[in-house]
């Protein structure tokens, strides 16, 4: 499990004074990096193995401009060619669950141009990190 914090900014705003619900995604992508890098990874695109195929948000309650948000990402599943990350976005003043979201990630040979099966020494650590996916919003 990896925790990181971030900071709502102004431009990430909408005309209602809310977080934008399409900037949950750029904090989730943010939270995928940390995560990646936690477990060793460079972001070096000549040796990336890995692809986005799927991502998703739930909103939950409303996010503010100034709002300090504490994210949470870990897995809840590893098959033989991908894995899925669950995060949680939550104030990190009040812990009020803000939104949810979760990524499946493809372990891919951008060379071949397709998914290979996760190499057990990553299943290994990935396995780590796995955690049972929590199936309330409180």
């Amino acid at each position: 499990m990896e925790t990181i914090t971030v900071t709502s900014r102004f431009c990430e705003t909408d005309a209602l004074g809310h977080i934008n619900n399409a900037t949950y995604f750029v904090y989730l992508e943010e939270a995928r990096i940390k995560f990646f890098q936690s477990l060793g990874f460079d972001m070096d695109v000549k040796d990336w193995r890995f692809i986005l195929a799927s991502t998703k948000c739930d909103f939950v309650s409303q996010g503010y401009f100034n709002q300090e948000l504490k994210i949470t990402t870990y897995l809840s599943k590893i098959g033989s060619k991908s894995f899925q990350l669950e995060h949680e976005i939550s104030c990190a003043n009040t812990h009020q669950l803000i939104a949810k979201g979760n990524a499946v990630i493809v372990y891919f040979d951008f060379l071949e141009q397709q998914s290979k099966m996760i190499p057990e020494l990553l299943k290994n650590q990935l396995n780590t990190h796995l955690r049972p996916l929590k199936t309330e919003y409180s």
